[in-house]
């Protein structure tokens, strides 16, 4: 039997959507379709159905309709079940996979008797697309090593068998047909994909029929899995592919040009066709590859200065020219090999070079981002200084201001001017703008830069180096974080000796113990796997109920009883008064961030399977006790007397005459709380990672795949231990009567340093893990400054405000 095998590597994000482009039109997806949920196409493009006379698919609501979209005809017909089936609690997910199946044999029985039907199945260049849901769908709601899941590839492989015994049957057996089997992606041990771990971006490969050449025995091949021995192969030859190359091989086996924007090179090994048939679609490969190249470097050309252009050196025009012909003249004196091999060589300078023009601009750009982050920071810095602090009582000089203004005027609109005449894109002007007013800023306060300079120079060396290597170190700590979730336990070890460092455990023996303690236990977290006097009653009850409806929702699941009613109705109203219901307690201190913590920690063990339940309570006593440990430090470094945190209240804390100046041990402050926050990003799993979070977590709110209201449950999941951390640094900065403003700035120059880091981190080669960690890894820094500041607005209201029910009047303890 014509049969070959082989391992395609996808490409993160390991997603269905950008999976089967990949497979169907032989590009990597551009991200922006994860803002449509990976459902519509942000850009519509070509595929192997556009190409075919006529294609008829069957699946899932989810991928099929966004081919039938791109066509260019009427020549793409789908047929879908509801997007309702789609449901990880239903009895049996295999059901999605029987339900195409039954319709393919059902159209192909309609075909025998319908003559219009059956004259388009008998046509050349057809294409049959099966897409099975149902082992993906079983993987997310049982796990790949469940007995659902094995049952399901069991059944999908009694399907397959019946579908291309019938399709032999329907075209008696006249050998024309071409069967491919592969994934768009794999799946973890725990039943979720999107990362990069190999369990999530190998697939298998398996082409038999038509066209397909002989399977091939080998005495000895290595590769660094296991799939070899695994599945038995170790004497039959692998040929493994890149994802995008299946859709040339698609192309290629029913005779229809390749896909417009495929990247794919076209596999020679899986063909069964003579060397001359192999080196002509080669070269028609290179030739298709080599239009994108110049496509894009003629519009890179169109929009750059010529005496500024730099084209891609190793594919000039003359060098295209003469690989082209030589590759032809190869072919016609038979030289095939050697005729293949050129071919290759132009393919890989075409995507060098299409990557070359992509990130053309990378230089530029990059040095304006970094003018932003510098700019930015130094002014932030320059703010805290002068405002914040009595080290400079500067003032501005009102001419020198005016000059100041014109030139930077100048300067921003000769660079607005320079990407007009370019017809650079509008976001080149926001990265090459906006650095303007930041260092207009920065130079403006030239009288606190100088008188902040004359203060470091009579600052002590030795300390100025102590101070630089601890922020440093600081920031290094926080950075490697990112990576390795364990060096939260450090820093938490840390954290915990700070008290015996300082000697504060000689003035509050109690308070130092308990920081100690739940500073060592939070720390256990990272370790792990991936994943006031009035009494609560009420939120105690919530949290009961929270527990109760858990507890019946994943035994209803794991006896296939669907998702009940009553427990989907009680998750949402939970949820939707998590954060009402603190509103409705008095301000004062304890009560305030009991109620907080009570109503929160309801819908969070809604969306918890296992330990991370735990987290927040581990978190908030350690809360608690930095609250009562930062008031201990205030008195010990003498900058106040003791409060008194039982009468204090939230709503009383905007009067501007309490606010103290900042002082070097502020800046502790503020790292502890960048330090915390992003315990709470990675204390219980990578967020950083799609693949980090378990979707049995959302259960007891849905089962029916639904990409946005799964990912709003999974991002309210991780916002509830922020949102504890920001009340406490609320409470931290009462009790040390600091204004939110000034410690918030603090924290804002050590993010930007952060992001400033991760932004040289990121990469675009190496491993698809590693490109993807970059990225993510950075985008998370960025907004982090962002989500900062909405958590503080959202800390404020949460410990401030209060509603009053029944028209009772406010009253307040003084």
């Amino acid at each position: 039997m014509h049969t070959h095998w082989g391992v395609s590597h996808t490409h993160v994000p390991t997603e269905s959507r950008p999976g089967h482009v990949a497979l169907i039109a032989g590009f990597y997806e551009d991200v922006s379709a994860v803002a449509k949920g990976w459902k519509e196409n942000p850009v519509e493009f070509d595929s192997v159905f556009n190409e075919s006379k006529y294609t008829w698919s069957w699946g899932s609501p989810d991928i099929l309709p966004m081919f039938a979209k791109g066509a260019s005809g009427d020549h793409v017909y789908t047929y879908c079940y509801t997007a309702e089936k789609e449901d990880f609690g239903a009895q049996d997910a295999t059901k999605l996979d029987t339900w195409v199946f039954d319709h393919v044999k059902n159209f192909f029985r309609a075909a025998r008797s319908n003559q219009t039907l059956f004259s388009k199945v008998n046509e050349e260049k057809v294409v049959l697309f099966l897409h099975l849901l149902g082992i993906d769908t079983n993987g997310h709601a049982h796990r790949p090593n469940s007995r659902e899941y094995k049952d399901n590839i069991r059944k999908v492989d009694e399907g397959i068998n019946d579908i291309v015994s019938m399709l032999e049957d329907f075209y008696g057996n006249d050998g024309k047909t071409a069967f491919i089997l592969t994934s768009d992606h794999g799946m973890t041990d725990w039943g979720s994909h999107g990362a990069g771990h190999p369990s999530e971006t190998l697939t298998p490969l398996i082409a038999w029929g038509a066209g397909v050449n002989y399977p091939q025995k080998v005495t000895f091949q290595f590769f660094e899995d296991e799939f070899l021995k695994e599945w038995k192969l170790e004497k039959w030859k692998r040929l493994d592919v890149n994802q995008a190359d299946i859709a040339p091989l698609m192309a290629s086996l029913i005779g229809v040009p390749f896909p417009l924007n495929s990247v794919g090179i076209l596999p020679l090994d899986y063909l069964n066709n003579s060397a001359h048939f192999k080196a002509e679609s080669m070269f028609t490969n290179a030739v298709q590859i080599l239009e994108q190249f110049k496509i894009k470097m003629t519009q890179k050309k169109e929009t750059t200065l010529s005496f500024l252009f730099t084209p891609f050196q190793l594919l000039s025009d003359t060098e295209q020219i003469n690989i082209l012909r030589k590759a032809r003249s190869y072919i016609h004196q038979e030289k095939y090999h050697e005729a293949v091999s050129l071919c290759k060589t132009l393919i890989s300078l075409a995507l060098e070079g299409l990557s070359y023009y992509h990130t053309y601009d990378r230089l530029f750009l990059g040095i304006s981002v970094v003018m932003g982050f510098v700019g930015w920071t130094s002014y932030v810095i320059l703010l805290i200084v002068k405002t914040h602090t009595s080290l400079t009582r500067s003032t501005h000089d009102k001419a020198s201001t005016v000059l100041l203004l014109y030139g930077f005027g100048a300067i921003g609109v000769l660079i607005a001017f320079f990407l007009l005449i370019q017809t650079c894109p509008w976001t080149y002007y926001i990265y090459c703008l906006l650095p303007v007013p930041v260092w207009y800023a920065v130079v403006k306060e030239f009288r606190v830069i100088q008188d902040l300079a004359s203060l470091l120079l009579v600052f002590p060396l030795g300390q100025s180096i102590g101070f630089l290597v601890a922020g440093a170190l600081g920031i290094e700590i926080l950075v490697f974080s990112f990576f390795y979730r364990s060096t939260l336990t450090v820093g938490l070890i840390a954290f915990a000796g700070w008290p015996l460092i300082t000697r504060l455990w000689a003035q509050a023996k109690v308070t130092t113990l308990s920081w100690t303690l739940l500073c060592l236990l939070l720390a256990m977290f990272p370790l792990m796997p991936v994943v006031g006097r009035e009494p609560n009653i009420s939120l105690m009850l919530s949290i009961a109920l929270s527990t109760y409806v858990v507890n019946s929702t994943h035994s209803s699941l794991q006896h296939k009883q669907g998702l009940p009613v009553i427990n989907q109705i009680i998750s949402w109203t939970t949820l939707a008064s998590s954060l009402f219901v603190p509103l409705l307690s008095p301000t004062f201190f304890f009560q305030r961030l009991l109620s907080i913590l009570l109503s929160l920690m309801s819908p969070y063990l809604l969306l918890s399977t296992g330990y991370e339940a735990l987290f927040p309570l581990v978190l908030s006593g350690l809360m608690f006790s930095w609250i009562y440990m930062e008031k201990e430090a205030l008195q010990h470094y003498g900058d106040s007397l003791k409060p008194k945190l039982a009468v204090l209240n939230f709503s009383y804390t905007t009067d501007i005459t309490q606010f103290r100046q900042l002082h070097l041990d502020d800046i502790r402050r503020s790292f502890f709380f960048v330090f915390f926050i992003v315990t709470a990003f990675f204390g219980t799993g990578n967020i950083a990672s799609v693949n980090s979070f378990d979707p049995a977590s959302i259960y007891c709110f849905l089962t029916v795949f639904n990409p946005f209201i799964m990912g709003s449950l999974l991002v309210w999941k991780i916002v509830i231990p922020f949102v504890l951390v920001s009340c406490a640094f609320e409470a931290v900065q009462v009790t040390t009567q600091l204004s939110s403003k000034s410690l918030f700035l603090i924290v804002l120059v050590i993010s930007d340093l952060m992001a400033l880091h991760f932004f040289f981190l990121v990469k675009d080669y190496g491993s698809w893990l590693d490109i993807g960690t970059s990225i993510s890894h950075y985008v998370l820094v960025m907004v982090f400054t962002i989500f900062i500041m909405l958590l503080s607005g959202l800390a404020q209201l949460l410990t401030t405000k209060r509603i009053e029910l029944w028209g009772r009047t406010k009253r307040h303890s003084m």
